[in-house]
């Protein structure tokens, strides 16, 4: 109960601010179609994420290592071309673009959790990745820095989902409403990265991890 009150008083201030930073956040107007198409593939990916990340948490905070790796496993690939999405336009827009420039940044509690949000998704899965091929080889400490990533991203993640959860929906249907090119790539773009996850998943079953081995889980 003393941990379901903490989480609380934690989490709803991180969703509050995202409700506050996402408050102007709709459709928008329309830009230039490089920087839609940029957009809208961001929305996919957003999409595609929700449900395996909520999985993954889910099974995080309860015992099931198994399943929790390998939807880790699953997820490396759409986390990666979401990252590359954002990072393309970020790159875009701070060297000067006319076009991204144009488009605007981001409102600023979004701006000041992008990098932050950017990097404790690298640790987060790049500790978790870790643990799971080598285990304790490398010390526990990488146990404990996993746990680190995992709050510190859940917050900042708390407050990036709930202010684009109008606008990413609407990115992801937009080729339905309203076509633009492109949109088979970046459809295949999206399934591609989940059938490499698959694929990732797949390869790992057989692998016996010294980490469930040196924990004792199963």
């Amino acid at each position: 109960m003393k941990l379901l009150i903490v989480a609380l008083l934690v989490i709803v201030p991180a969703a509050l601010v995202g409700v506050w930073a996402g408050r102007d956040l709709g459709e928008g107007s329309r830009h230039d179609p490089g920087v839609e198409s940029n957009a809208r593939l961001t929305g996919y990916a957003a999409m595609v994420l929700l449900i395996p990340l909520a999985a993954e948490v889910f099974t995080g905070v309860r015992p099931g290592l198994l399943a929790h790796a390998l939807i880790g496993f699953l997820l490396v690939p759409p986390v990666l071309l979401k990252l590359g999405s954002v990072g393309y336009r970020f790159v875009r827009y701070y060297t000067g673009d006319p076009r991204y420039r144009g488009a605007g940044p981001p409102e600023i509690v979004l701006r000041l959790i992008g990098i932050p949000l950017v990097l404790f998704t690298v640790a987060l899965f790049g500790t978790g990745i870790e643990l799971w091929l080598f285990g304790f080889r490398f010390g526990e400490q990488w146990l404990t820095w996993h746990k680190a990533a995992f709050v510190l991203w859940f917050l900042t993640m708390t407050v990036h989902v709930v202010a684009y959860w109008r606008r990413a929906p609407e990115l992801a249907i937009a080729d339905a409403r309203a076509r633009l090119g492109g949109a088979l790539a970046r459809r295949s773009l999206v399934i591609a990265s989940l059938l490499v996850g698959a694929a990732l998943v797949v390869a790992m079953l057989p692998f016996a991890s010294p980490f469930t081995l040196s924990s004792g889980a199963s």
